[in-house]
């Protein structure tokens, strides 16, 4: 079976040989994204503010396709302008912006301090501005009408609905992600750049440690899923690759939820 100009169907989901950068790519969720698409033949850039995650996961994912580490702590706008200068040094153009680095903060609510929100915002917000303003002329010498170039920004069930996890300044966070996302979208449609926000629920990462050491969390948190399980690398790597492939290439200013029906079915 093939669409209109003879694609055929088992390549719609193709990404061999665009380049991609995923922030935050050596551990957790950006790991999980970061082997999909080493494993579906991108070429593929990952960051971390230690060296050796970089080096470690780099070296790692290097048996199963091309993949480059990049030391960089996206706290500060400055780190993103460099992040984005290092990128225009080793490549001419960018398939594939993954913003998923992240930052959360943990607290009752009588005890939720103010430092918790601008460190906070610093990473989850404006770092993914900052980053795609300045990698904006990589991204546009990428994209094309029918194969746009893709900005995929990692929210959050969190920034969605009410969750019970008291992180007052994350889950504010993830829903401004969602909504700059969309203002984004509409901004580079007309330089066939598509902006999309991929919403995880929970997912076996350092982020839900916390639950996951406790059974009876656990447990607990799995009968509210209807899916009735935390997700799994596939499934988030899929809903990436599916952005970043031909398949994805008519969807921009969305909004996916990757969270065994926690979002949907309520």
């Amino acid at each position: 079976m093939n669409d209109e100009k003879g694609l055929p169907v088992t390549d719609l989901f193709d990404i061999r040989g665009k380049v991609a950068l995923v922030t935050g790519g050596a551990n957790g969720m950006g790991r999980m994204i970061a082997e999909g698409f080493v494993r579906a033949g991108a070429k593929v850039y990952i960051t971390s503010r230690k060296p050796e995650d970089a080096e470690r996961t780099a070296h790692e994912f290097g048996a199963l396709g091309e993949c480059h580490g990049i030391v960089a702590d996206l706290s500060t706008p400055a780190a993103a302008v460099e992040l984005a200068q290092t990128m225009a040094v080793r490549e001419s153009g960018l398939h594939i912006l993954v913003n998923n680095a992240g930052k959360t903060w943990g607290a009752p609510l009588e005890q939720f301090p103010d430092k918790a929100w601008p460190s906070v915002f610093a990473v989850n917000v404006q770092g993914p501005f900052t980053l795609v303003r300045e990698l904006l002329p990589l991204l546009r010498c990428a994209a094309m009408p029918d194969d746009p170039a893709r900005v995929i920004n990692i929210g959050s069930l969190a920034g969605a609905v009410v969750e019970p996890i008291d992180a007052y300044s994350y889950a504010a966070s993830k829903a401004a992600i969602h909504h700059l996302s969309r203002v984004l979208a509409k901004d580079l449609a007309g330089a066939s750049i598509t902006v999309n926000t991929v919403m995880p629920g929970y997912f076996p990462t350092p982020m839900t440690a916390h639950i996951r050491a406790d059974e009876q969390r656990t447990n607990g948190l799995q009968q509210r899923i209807p899916l009735r399980r935390l997700g799994s690398p596939q499934d988030i790597a899929g809903m990436c690759i599916f952005l970043a492939s031909r398949a994805g290439a008519y969807v921009t200013g969305a909004e996916l939820p990757v969270d065994g029906g926690l979002s949907g079915c309520r």
